[in-house]
C-alpha cells in the first residue's frame, strides 16, 4: 500500500513492465529517493531518463505501507533529518504536500537505576536534565554542541562536493589537502576535532567530553545507527557525526517526521519527476547489465526483455550490482577484488508494531501522551551496553538486551493507525548480518523479535499485551525485500576506509563506475547512507558534466 493521496494517481502515471519503452538516453537501476533524485536532475537538464525498479512502488527503502488492518507505517527508514534542503527545495517537496513535524524533544532515554534522561527542548532544559547526573557535564555541554557543530558544517560542505579521484597515494594525499583543508580553514582546533572524529572511537571521544553514563549513552547511540560495531570500534566517532550533519528547516541537528511516513517524501519526489518527464518502470527488475567493448548498452529485465540504453546509473548497493547484475569478466580484476572486500552488514533488525494502546514506562508512568512517547526512545542506557550488545551478536547472533531505538509516529500523525490506536517503529541493533553454524535468519527471525519486545517490555510491562499486530524484518528480510545486501541499510559499512573518495573504491568515489557509461547514484557512493538524496544529486551532476550539459 502506498500512501493514501497516491494510490489514485499511481496506475495513471507509472507504466508497467509488460509495455515496450523507446531507447532511453539513461537508464536508471532502482527507484529508491536517491534514484528518483538523480532521475529529476537528469530531466531537468533534458536528458531522456527511465527508472527501472523492482517492486510494485517506487521509494526503495523510504516508503510507507500497510503492515496490520488499518495501520500503516514507515517500513525501514523511519526519521527525517538528513534530507538535504536543496534537494527539498529544487524537487518543490513542501510544495506537493510534504510536510515535516519536528520532535518535541530529541531523545528520552531510560536509565538503569530507574531513572531516565531527556535531551532536547533546548540547551538550558538540556543542561538541566543532565545537571541531574553531573553538574559538571551540563556545563561542557555548549562547548561540545559548539565543536560538533564546527566539523558537522565541514562535513555539509563536503557532502555537496564530488570527491577526488587519486590514481596514486602521493595524489590522495594532495587531493585531501586541496579539498578539506580550505574547508577546515586552517584551525588547529577544528583539525583535531576531525581527525579525532574520523578515526577514533565513539567510546573515547565522549570520554574525553563527559564523566556520567547517560549523556554518553545518549550521545554514544548516533555511533552503532546502522553500524555493526561497538562504541568502542575505531571510527564509531564518525558515524556519530554523520547522524549530526541534517536539519529541518535550518534547525540544524533537528529530527523529525514526515506525516504520513517516508512514503510522503519519495511519493513528492515521483510526482516531481513526472512532472519533468521521467519514465517510471515498476515490477521491473533487473537481471543484468548489458556490455559492449567495455561499454554498457543497456538492461535485460527479469521478464527477459532487453532496453537499451547509452548510460547507466545504478542505484543499488555496490555489492549487488557487480557480483550480481555485471558479468565479471567485463570488470578489471584490481576493481572486482574492491568489491570483493567492500564490507556490507549494518547490524540491523527492524519491526513495525500496531498498539492498542501508548507504552508505560516505570520510570514515567502514564498512558497519556506525553513528550517522551513523540521522542526517540532509547533503550540503550550506557555505552558498555551497547559494546555487549555487539559482543553477543559476534557470539551468538543477538543479544538478549538489544538496542532498540522506539519511536510512536502515530503520536504526531493520526493518519497512520485508528482512533486512540498507535504505531511504533522498532530500530534494533545489534544483529548479525549473517548467522553461523549453518543457522538461517528465517529459522530465528521470530526468536530474535520475541528478545526485542522482551526489552522493551523490561522498561514499559504493558507493552508486549498492548500489541495487536507486527511486521519483521531480519537482516535477511531487509535484503530479500528491499535489496539491501546483508541487511545493510547504509548500502556499506561506514568506516572512514569506505567512505569520501573511497566509496565504494578508490579510483571510484566520484559516481563513475570501471566500465564507460556506467555510474553509481545510491548510499554506497559519497556521503553515503541516510535518507539524503545527496548521492543522487551529486551523480547527476557529474553524469551532466560528461555529457557537457552541466
Amino acid at each position: 500500500m502506498w500512501c493514501d493521496k497516491c494510490l489514485s494517481k499511481q496506475d495513471a502515471t507509472i507504466i508497467n513492465s509488460s509495455e515496450k519503452v523507446k531507447q532511453n538516453d539513461i537508464a536508471i537501476i532502482g527507484g529508491g529517493h536517491n534514484g528518483l533524485v538523480c532521475a529529476w536532475y537528469l530531466a531537468s537538464a533534458g536528458v531522456n531518463v527511465t527508472i527501472y525498479e523492482r517492486r510494485k512502488i517506487v521509494g526503495g527503502a523510504a516508503v510507507t505501507e500497510e503492515f496490520h488492518p488499518g495501520f500503516r507505517n514507515s517500513v525501514a527508514s523511519y526519521t527525517v533529518s538528513l534530507l538535504h534542503p536543496s534537494v527539498i527545495k529544487d524537487l518543490g517537496l513542501y510544495e506537493r504536500g510534504l510536510e515535516i513535524i519536528k520532535r518535541p524533544i530529541s531523545n528520552f532515554l531510560p536509565t538503569e537505576d530507574g531513572g531516565y534522561l531527556k535531551l532536547g527542548g533546548g540547551l538550558e532544559r538540556t543542561q538541566q536534565a543532565v545537571s541531574q547526573f553531573s553538574r559538571k557535564d551540563a556545563e561542557r555541554l555548549p562547548e561540545y554542541y559548539r565543536r560538533l557543530e564546527n566539523v558537522a558544517d565541514v562535513l555539509r560542505q563536503l557532502t555537496i562536493t564530488t570527491p577526488p579521484n587519486p590514481k596514486q597515494p602521493l595524489q590522495a594525499g594532495k587531493a585531501i589537502l586541496q579539498q578539506v583543508w580550505p574547508v577546515i580553514g586552517g584551525s588547529l582546533e577544528l583539525m583535531n576535532d576531525f581527525r579525532a572524529l574520523f578515526l577514533g572511537s565513539a567510546q573515547r571521544y565522549l570520554d574525553r567530553w563527559f564523566e556520567s553514563d547517560p549523556i554518553k549513552a545518549a550521545f554514544g547511540f548516533d555511533a552503532v545507527v546502522g553500524n555493526y560495531a561497538s562504541p568502542k570500534s575505531k571510527a564509531s566517532a564518525y558515524v556519530l557525526l554523520h547522524h549530526v550533519f541534517g536539519e529541518i528547516d535550518g534547525d540544524k541537528g533537528a529530527w523529525g517526521h514526515a506525516v504520513g511516513g517516508m512514503g510522503a517524501i519519495t511519493s513528492a519526489m515521483r510526482e516531481a519527476c513526472l512532472e519533468v518527464g521521467v519514465t517510471i518502470r515498476t515490477d521491473a527488475g533487473i537481471q543484468k547489465v548489458l556490455t559492449e567493448q567495455s561499454r554498457v548498452s543497456g538492461l535485460v529485465l527479469a521478464n527477459g526483455e532487453t532496453v537499451k540504453a547509452n548510460l547507466v546509473a545504478a542505484n543499488v548497493n555496490p555489492k549487488l550490482l557487480y557480483q550480481q547484475l555485471l558479468d565479471e569478466n567485463q570488470l578489471p580484476s584490481r576493481f572486482k577484488q574492491k568489491i570483493d572486500n567492500y564490507r556490507c552488514g549494518s547490524g540491523t533488525f527492524r519491526m513495525n508494531v500496531a498498539l492498542d494502546e501508548l507504552p508505560d514506562f516505570t520510570c514515567l508512568p502514564g498512558k497519556e501522551l506525553a513528550e517522551h512517547h513523540q521522542s526517540g526512545i532509547v533503550i540503550a542506557p550506557t555505552l558498555a551496553y551497547m559494546h555487549q550488545a555487539f559482543i553477543d551478536a559476534k557470539n551468538n547472533g543477538w543479544s538478549e538486551n538489544p538496542i532498540v531505538e522506539m519511536l510512536i509516529p502515530s503520536t504526531v500523525d493520526d493518519s497512520l493507525a485508528p482512533e486512540g490506536k498507535h504505531v511504533a517503529s522498532l530500530f534494533c541493533q545489534q544483529f548479525a548480518p549473517e548467522l553461523d553454524n549453518n543457522r538461517d535468519w528465517q529459522d530465528h527471525r521470530l526468536a530474535a523479535a520475541e528478545t526485542i519486545i522482551d526489552t522493551v517490555n523490561k522498561h514499559a510491562p504493558n507493552f508486549r499485551d498492548s500489541i495487536l499486530g507486527q511486521q519483521i524484518l531480519s537482516p535477511h528480510d531487509l535484503e530479500n525485500k528491499f535489496g539491501l545486501i546483508g541487511g545493510d541499510i547504509m548500502h556499506g559499512n561506514m568506516s572512514p576506509d569506505q567512505m569520501w573518495m573511497a566509496r565504494p573504491a578508490v579510483g571510484h568515489g566520484d559516481y563513475r563506475g570501471p566500465l564507460n557509461g556506467l555510474y553509481m547514484c545510491g548510499a554506497g557512493t559519497h556521503p553515503g547512507g541516510g535518507v539524503t538524496g545527496l548521492p543522487g544529486k551529486n551523480a547527476a551532476r557529474e553524469i551532466l558534466r560528461d555529457l557537457e550539459m552541466a
